[in-house]
Parts: structure tokens; sequence; C-alpha cells
């Protein structure tokens, strides 16, 4: 539900339909480590994400304690870009 129901819209489409997929595969360590991104800042969260599909390098690439975690969110965002 929190995936769904962020501060922007754009964390709720890139996030929602991550976690309907994916947060049912995740151990109860990387869930602790979601859980924790979900009380980061939304527009923290957008560059965080959107730095790891595009090209360049110029947004900020977030904490690396959730560096794992905003990888796998950023193939499967880019990946339904991609449809």
């Amino acid at each position: 539900m929190r995936s769904w129901r962020r501060g922007i819209k754009e964390m709720d489409l890139i996030l929602g339909p991550w976690a309907d997929e994916q947060a049912v595969t995740l151990d109860d360590e990387a869930l602790d480590v979601y859980e924790a991104l979900l009380g980061e800042n939304d527009h923290d969260l957008y560059q965080w994400v959107t730095a790891r599909i595009g090209k360049g390098n110029a947004q900020p690439v977030g904490p690396g304690a959730y560096a794992g975690l905003l990888d796998r969110i950023a193939v499967h965002a880019a990946a339904r870009l991609e449809r």
C-alpha cells in the first residue's frame, strides 16, 4: 500500500508495480531495507532511481545502503518503459 500512496505520482508509478511484482521475493533483510527506503523523501527517491535508468551521471545515486535495491527498482522501471 505504501508503495502506491507516495507523495508524488511518479513514485507511485515506479514503486507500485515493482512492489506488486517483486516484494514477495524479498527476504527479511531486504524487506527491512525496502521499509527504510519508503521512509525517504519521494523527490530524492525519484532522482536516485532515474539516475540509474538515465545515461548521464548528473543526478545523485543515493545512499550505498540502498544501492542493490535501487538497482532492482530501476531495472524494473526501465523494462516497463520499454513495453
